[in-house]
């Protein structure tokens, strides 16, 4: 039973996979929205009023890449091996990896403000909107910073 234990920590190999597969797929995504962002810039000799939203689209689109990357990197980590990567790419246990994933939460959730503030079309509705991500972003915070003193 314990050999049975033991080796099934491989399944995680098909999280560690899918989690690569979809990282690769959200950096060319993350290209293509950089490119848009170029065309753009140059069509419009920087003039153009959306090129700040195409930007901010840009560093969105690059941190849900990088999300997916450094879950993909922590999991195979915390249960097949240790990996010899720069610390702030890997999380070397379950609440290491739930604090920075809420940090590039924070981060995705702060970029989808701006977007919308450059948008803005009514003040009542961006005001609840804000508050509505100044919620979620303290509470995740919060998770983060209380999860982190529990461990040793």
């Amino acid at each position: 039973m314990e050999q049975l234990l033991q080796r099934s920590r491989f399944v995680v190999i098909i999280g560690v996979v899918s989690l690569l597969v979809s990282s690769v797929a959200a950096f060319a995504w993350a290209g293509v929205n950089a490119i848009n962002a170029v065309a753009l810039i140059l069509a419009s000799y920087g003039q153009d009023n959306h090129i700040a939203i195409v930007l901010v689209q840009v560093i969105d689109s690059v941190l849900i890449a990088s999300v997916l990357l450094v879950s993909a990197v922590s999991v195979y980590e915390i249960f097949i091996e240790r990996l010899n990567l720069p610390s702030g790419m890997v999380a070397h246990n379950l609440y290491e990896l739930k604090g920075k994933l809420s940090s590039i939460v924070v981060l995705v959730m702060a970029l989808k403000f701006l977007e919308h503030l450059v948008e803005w079309k009514e003040a009542s509705e961006t005001l609840l909107y804000a508050v509505a991500i100044a919620t979620v972003s303290g509470v995740l915070i919060a998770l983060s910073y209380l999860g982190s003193k529990d461990q040793p």
